[in-house]
């Protein structure tokens, strides 16, 4: 112990930075609402040129935070299939919600579709459906695109799987697919599918944000609170599935990485200095037949220009929504569930996967128990009721016939009516 007697400190002045951070004024709080004059062009483009985790910045590879990725391409993170299949699920479900939030916002799947045959079945349901519409002289529209300038199915979902309940099952078993949905949505997500296919010479898309929110007008829009312009790409994941081979030139999608981070960007795609940019500064890449591209559908993106002398580009445009949004499309989930019910149930009997299976009632059946009728549909043992997607897994468990899950199924849908 020292024997230096210790002299009392004298009491601590406040120095010059404490007075400071006294006195300092506190951090503006975040915008209560996005009009038009937010809007700055030179804003966007820092943002979308020096991204944070360097993944767009030449010579940087950024994929630090980022190990399950394989490459980063024209700023687009990369990821082999099999190798996705072999991680841990929670790690890489974690790491896809970086990508598509503090990422580039968008990720390419390469082999997401391994066995070509399930595309092609498919892609064969796809033509079906075309020439159906075609006989019936109906042209379907595009929202970004001129009427009948490319080939659209609407509701492609619940058309698919009436018209082939089997290759339906095998398609929408996918376990990628059910992966990043989760990922991004949690359980009890919804899948809407819409078939696009740009013919050769099939004109470009204009560069737009996605549902919700980017399918208001600029006035509709800048009516909801800052807020919900944040919380509007949460309730929705943009996917597409490459249905053949597409070279640059055959105008797959364009994207600017890292636009989803641009809170006023539901006001700001329509401006012309914004598509402006969009034109100088987006990339393309090319995809082969099964793999998928999935995105932020707050990424400003398009669909390009098909110059190719016969790539009839044909891609599944997947909008999964959650359970706690509203899909776009009107979906008849209990005619799709009755459906496939049957391939389901003759392949639970060969053996099939519950894991498989599983992923097939969740594209096609309701997942959520609301909103229903509290008078006639009460909870049971809990405090939701059975949701359309528990009754047919109870089916499967209890090897139902098709006609008792399907009297199961109206006398569900008239628990739920008002």
């Amino acid at each position: 112990m020292s024997s230096t007697s210790a002299t009392p400190a004298a009491p601590a002045t406040p120095t010059a930075s404490a007075s400071a951070s006294a006195s300092a004024v506190p951090a503006p709080l975040p915008a209560a609402r996005y009009t038009g004059r937010d809007c700055d062009l030179a804003a966007f483009r820092d943002l979308v040129e020096r991204p944070a985790d360097g993944s767009g910045l030449p010579g940087l590879p950024g994929l630090s935070g980022f190990p399950h990725a394989t490459a980063v391409e024209a700023g687009v993170l990369l990821y082999d299939g099999d190798r996705l299949r072999a991680a841990d699920p929670w790690e890489v479900r974690a790491e896809l919600v970086r990508a598509l939030t503090d990422g580039p916002g968008v990720v390419v799947l390469r082999g997401a579709y391994p066995d070509p045959a399930v595309v092609d079945r498919m892609t064969a349901v796809f033509e079906a459906l075309i020439a159906e519409q075609r006989r019936a002289g109906a042209t379907a529209g595009d929202h970004f695109a001129p009427p009948g300038a490319n080939d659209r199915v609407w509701n492609a979902l619940e058309k698919a799987a009436l018209h082939d309940p089997e290759a339906f099952a095998d398609y929408y078993a996918n376990d990628l697919l059910a992966l990043v949905s989760t990922a991004w949505l949690g359980p009890g997500y919804q899948v809407t599918s819409q078939v696009n296919v740009v013919n050769p010479g099939g004109s470009a898309q204009t560069a737009h944000r996605d549902y919700h929110l980017g399918f208001l007008s600029d006035e509709a829009a800048a009516a909801y609170p800052a807020h919900v312009h944040r919380l509007s790409p949460v309730l929705t994941l943009q996917g597409a599935v490459a249905h053949c081979d597409m070279p640059v030139e055959s105008g797959p999608t364009l994207y600017l990485p890292h636009s989803q981070k641009y809170g006023p960007g539901y006001l700001a795609w329509r401006r012309p200095e914004f598509r402006a940019y969009f034109e100088e500064r987006h990339v393309q890449l090319p995809l082969a037949k099964g793999d998928a591209a999935f995105f932020n559908p707050a990424l400003f993106h398009a669909a390009g220009a098909n110059r190719s002398a016969g790539v009839r580009r044909t891609a599944n445009l997947l909008q999964v929504s959650s359970a706690f949004g509203r899909a776009m499309e009107t979906v008849d989930r209990e005619a799709v569930a009755n459906a496939v019910y049957p391939v389901l149930l003759r392949r639970a009997a060969d053996g099939a996967d519950p894991a498989w299976l599983d992923r097939v009632v969740a594209a096609s059946a309701e997942g959520y128990p609301f909103p229903t009728n509290l008078d006639s549909d009460p909870p049971v043992d809990g405090l939701a009721p059975p949701a359309q997607a528990d009754t047919v897994r109870r089916a499967l468990r209890e090897a139902w016939t098709p006609s008792a899950l399907r009297e199961a199924l109206r006398a569900g849908a008239e628990r739920r009516a008002s």
